[in-house]
């Protein structure tokens, strides 16, 4: 089975995520490949420096991520190339390493993908699993988090799709507004009723 973690922005997923490795469960993190493919020598960092220009890396070679926001966050048409060139290698990376996962033995496999709801990356997994917060608790939390404005925080949150609107269509919903015990014992219920066993 493949599972879709996902959740919102300060949810607690890497929680959750940290739950699911300690059982043995190999975890896909969309995260960091999307890091990992942009880095020097990697295909889709070569697109990225002939479509947008040197001004955009740092003097050690690697792309100036600020930089780089900088020229997409203000311009769709540039964003949609950003996106066209990682969004695919992201993809194949992913596909990759499931592969090399179910050739390990492995029936279960967990993809950590925030934004699979805005992405719409249904189809990727058997199964979506839910990390929810209350709002008041998800703005606390990141306030604490990344020391960050209000104002500047709930701009965050708002970019994403409301986790009121994901539970919709979420296949088990886990609510991390308690303690970390809670929030485990939520996690082993929904695997013991997917019939999902820690692998060997």
């Amino acid at each position: 089975m493949l599972i879709g973690l996902t959740g919102g922005i300060a949810s607690g997923k890497s929680s959750v995520s940290a739950i699911l490795k300690r059982i043995g469960h190999p975890l896909i993190d969309a995260d960091q490949i999307a890091r990992d493919v942009v880095e020097p020598g990697e295909v889709a960092f070569d697109k990225i420096v002939s479509h947008f220009g040197k001004a955009i890396l740092k003097e050690d070679g690697t792309i100036a991520r600020k930089r780089l926001g900088a020229v997409v966050f203000n311009d769709e048409a540039e964003r949609e190339v950003l996106n066209k060139i990682v969004h695919p290698a992201v993809r194949t990376r992913m596909n990759e390493q499931k592969e090399d996962y179910l050739r390990q033995g492995f029936e279960t496999i967990i993809f950590d993908i925030p934004l699979l709801y805005e992405s719409n990356l249904f189809h990727l997994v058997d199964k979506v699993m839910l990390v929810y917060v209350n709002k008041h608790v998800q703005l606390e939390r990141l306030l604490n988090r990344d020391k960050s404005k209000k104002d500047e925080a709930l701009k965050r949150i708002h970019s994403q799709l409301d986790l009121e609107e994901k539970r919709m269509r979420a296949d088990s919903v886990i609510d991390n507004n308690g303690s970390l015990e809670e929030t485990e014992k939520q996690v082993l219920r929904t695997l013991d009723e997917w019939d999902i066993k820690p692998p060997n």
